[in-house]
């Protein structure tokens, strides 16, 4: 769960549609191979579902997982 007091430099909005079954390790593949850009900073992932009826969001916390 990310924390409310968290410091978020960016967000960035994944521009195709993304299948939901992938686990957070897949989306963390993406994120840094489309989008080009390190997991590790303190910036926010949105990925949408193909009907853009559902969200995931991924963040890199302070104790180094993901949420």
């Amino acid at each position: 769960m990310m924390r409310p007091d968290a410091q978020v430099q960016k967000v960035y909005l994944y521009p195709k549609p993304v299948d939901f079954r992938k686990s957070i390790n897949g989306l963390a593949a993406l994120a840094e191979l489309d989008i080009k850009v390190e997991i590790f900073n303190p910036v926010l992932f949105v990925f949408l579902n193909r009907t853009r009826s559902q969200v995931k969001i991924l963040y890199w916390g302070v104790s180094r997982t993901l949420a």
